[in-house]
């Protein structure tokens, strides 16, 4: 390619008429006090917005002019350059080109210097593209992650142990917070809490550990090394779990807490043994996040309402459903929120307790010692509670007592696992407790998902294929006048084409026509009365209007209600 011309930027800014010779003059100052960039300084003095000065500085120079948060970053060539490289050019390898030029972002391509160096250290042409600053920025960060970082801990906890997978083990007793093993964890928790992942696996295989977090309900890898580097991680963690580090023949349970850049993080650590070694996943819980209220769920405005109505009630049960990781304790948790105050005496049965709440009393379930959800709840009711909010209905006791709780006077919340809202009352009635006494205590089932929002710095129509559409039984008719939207993928969303989560929502309430078939267990019936529910939608139908809405896409809709829909509709598509 022809070699850049180096331009005059304040010259050419004057000569076009965008600014005067009087702002060029005082910028000089200001760079010459400052020894900030000129371009910056014009910016920062409102004389020309960033986007229309890279797009001058590109047609200058003849170059692209590239928003980074919509580019997909080709991983190899990103990292073509060291952190250090590309930090101190400012510089970032987008895609190495046929011909063998590298296309480079630049904050500053007209830096000609650095252009030549980048050239001897790729060792082939570039072919600047000028990018904003701050966008390059910060895809470094997410190109720089800690990976390598904690592949050469890994390496030095490997070298450590030398042959024999127990020697070296010493380096982690409590205390050692500069052996490389609590470097490497210290490290995996900040790069999990930076990305905003909500649980850790750490996982022994065959050849490697594999280390993977969850990130808006997808598990993404996050590094790999030696299997033999294994047992002194899991023993690291099992230390800080204060869990028994020779028992490893047994699942143990443990939890403690770290601070990561200002984040009070509580995890939830569980062992498991398997057949290449201890596994070991942990749940991140930020404390210092604080508790969302029932307006932060993203339910839509009338179930809203309807669900506010219903944990107002003076007594009845209202149960929320769903499979793990579907949100059903924050849901719970967003609603004592909106009922606690002074005049209320609330008491929660957990396992475990997730976050302290004011004015709350909440009992931790001890099944070692025989503090069961049951037993506690017999304590519970004699303690003169107003609401009563139990973890988890896992069997006929703890059902038994908590729906009594509600025929008595008490305001009882709780979760289940369930498919969608009507099959909560069959699993009540499943588990040995009598139709009519579910019929006679139910108020309310909110059965929930979370799906991933579309990411809105990629975000773009697209056409839905047939069979998605007859996935979720939509119309083609239907689908013609509806703009759907997917993500690309993109920086921002490290390439997922998501980026966040948001909640569907089915709220079925006991009428007098649902109770009525509760009470008979028919559940045809109970499919019956909730059609003639105006305000009843199924979850397939809260996820169509997330994708109408343009919050989600259908891929997401059909991957988490679909094998609801078959369960409960065989033979259907």
């Amino acid at each position: 390619m022809a070699k850049l011309k180096k331009i005059r930027l304040g010259d050419l800014l004057v000569q076009e008429g965008i600014i005067s010779e009087a702002q060029l003059g005082e910028a000089l100052r200001i760079q010459k006090e400052s020894g900030r960039k000129l371009g910056q300084i014009f910016v920062e003095q409102n004389l020309i917005s960033e986007k229309k000065l890279l797009a001058f500085v590109a047609d200058q120079l003849d170059i692209d002019h590239i928003d980074l948060s919509q580019y997909r970053l080709d991983s190899e060539a990103a990292q073509a350059l060291s952190e250090a490289q590309a930090r101190r050019f400012r510089a970032l390898p987008l895609k190495r080109k046929a011909n063998g030029e590298y296309q480079v972002a630049m904050a500053d391509p007209t830096n000609i210097m650095a252009v030549d160096r980048l050239e001897r250290i790729l060792g082939a042409e570039v072919e600047p593209a000028v990018v904003a600053e701050e966008a390059l920025l910060r895809a470094l960060d997410r190109v720089f992650t800690h990976n390598q970082e904690m592949s050469s801990l890994a390496d030095e906890i490997g070298d450590e142990l030398g042959a024999d997978e127990g020697q070296g083990l010493l380096e982690v007793r409590p205390g050692s917070e500069d052996a490389p093993v609590a470097r490497l964890i210290n490290t995996l928790f900040t790069q999990a809490v930076r990305s905003g992942a909500s649980d850790i696996h750490v996982e022994p295989d065959e050849n490697a550990l594999r280390i993977r977090i969850r990130l808006d309900g997808v598990l993404q890898e996050q590094m790999k090394a030696e299997r033999r580097v294994a047992s002194a991680v899991i023993s690291r963690l099992k230390l800080m779990g204060e869990l028994d580090i020779a028992e490893r023949r047994l699942p143990q349970d443990g939890r403690f807490q770290i601070t990561v850049e200002g984040h009070r993080i509580d995890v939830r650590l569980s062992t498991m043994p398997t057949s290449h070694g201890e596994a070991a996943v942990m749940r991140l819980l930020d404390q210092s996040a604080g508790l969302i209220g029932l307006a932060q769920l993203g339910m839509d405005e009338p179930v809203r309402e309807r669900f506010q109505h219903l944990i107002r009630a003076p007594h009845g049960i209202v149960l929320v459903t769903g499979p793990t990781g579907s949100g059903k304790t924050t849901t719970l948790y967003a609603a004592l929120k909106a009922i606690n105050d002074i005049g209320q005496k609330i008491i929660t049965v957990e396992d475990p307790v997730e976050y302290q709440l004011p004015l709350i009393n909440q009992v931790q379930v001890r099944p070692q010692i025989d503090l069961t959800f049951a037993r506690v709840l017999r304590s519970v009711l004699r303690q003169d509670p107003d609401t009563v909010m139990v973890g988890e209905i896992r069997d006929h006791e703890t059902g038994s007592i908590a729906i009594r709780a509600a025929l008595t006077g008490h305001l009882v919340f709780s979760t289940l696992h369930t498919n969608d809202a009507p099959s909560t009352a069959t699993r009540l009635i499943d588990m040995g407790v009598e139709p009519f006494l579910v019929a006679s205590s139910l108020r309310g089932v909110v059965a929930q998902r979370l799906v991933r929002r579309i990411c809105e710095s990629c975000k773009e129509a697209e056409h839905p294929s047939e069979t998605v559409l007859a996935g979720l039984r939509v119309d083609p008719a239907e689908a013609a006048g509806i703009t759907f939207y997917h993500g690309t993928g993109c920086a921002e969303c490290n390439n997922t084409g998501y980026r966040g989560r948001v909640g569907l929502y089915e709220l079925m309430e006991v009428d007098g026509r649902v109770r009525d078939a509760i009470g008979r267990n028919d559940r045809q019936a109970l499919d019956r009365a909730l059609e003639r529910q105006d305000s009843h939608k199924s979850l397939r139908e809260s996820g169509l209007e997330k994708v109408r809405a343009g919050v989600t896409s259908l891929e997401e809709v059909l991957r988490v209600t679909a094998e609801d829909r078959e369960m409960a509709e065989p033979g259907t598509v």
